[in-house]
């Protein structure tokens, strides 16, 4: 079985970073046990990098505004509404799923979603915000918990949403 662990975010955008530092933080501890990859890319340029993988988590920052900044949601690619796009630039996680599909590629059976909710995702070179900061720990023992589930056998079935 392989395991995919994806950042994903702009590691210079401030809150958005969130992904990507996950991932920096978690890549030494789950070596040889799941590829941890960290990635600017959105939509369906996303499809290679999930070519070949039983199991994929992926780490974004997601702005709704309807929760505090810090707020971990996890979510499964269900969840998701697709996008009405004029282009496959502006695709997003359900339009490349499905894609894979169409085109019958080795696709994880599972995707799990961490997003965690920002509040500055413009700042140029700006640090993380203190909540987002602080729910980094809570994010990278979530991931832990889904690889060593995974390497166990054990199923996830279910997405939940939980506060930090």
């Amino acid at each position: 079985m392989k395991y995919l662990v994806l950042g994903l975010g702009n590691d210079l955008l401030a809150d958005d970073a969130v992904g990507i530092q996950a991932v920096r933080d978690l890549a030494g501890e789950l070596s040889g046990k799941a590829d941890c990859i960290e990635s600017g890319l959105h939509g369906v340029a996303l499809i290679d990098l999930f070519i070949g993988y039983d199991r994929a988590i992926i780490i974004d920052a997601v702005q709704t505004g309807r929760h505090p900044p810090g707020t971990i949601l996890e979510l499964v690619p269900d969840d998701l509404k697709t996008v009405a796009s004029p282009s496959p630039h502006y695709t997003g996680l359900p339009e490349m799923i499905e894609l894979a599909r169409k085109m019958r590629l080795p696709f994880p059976r599972e995707i799990r979603i961490l997003a965690v909710e920002v509040g500055d995702v413009t700042t140029v070179g700006g640090s993380m915000s203190p909540p987002v900061t602080r729910a980094l720990v809570d994010l990278e023992n979530r991931v832990r918990h889904y690889v060593e589930r995974w390497r166990a056998g054990t199923e996830s079935n279910e997405a939940s949403q939980m506060e930090p």
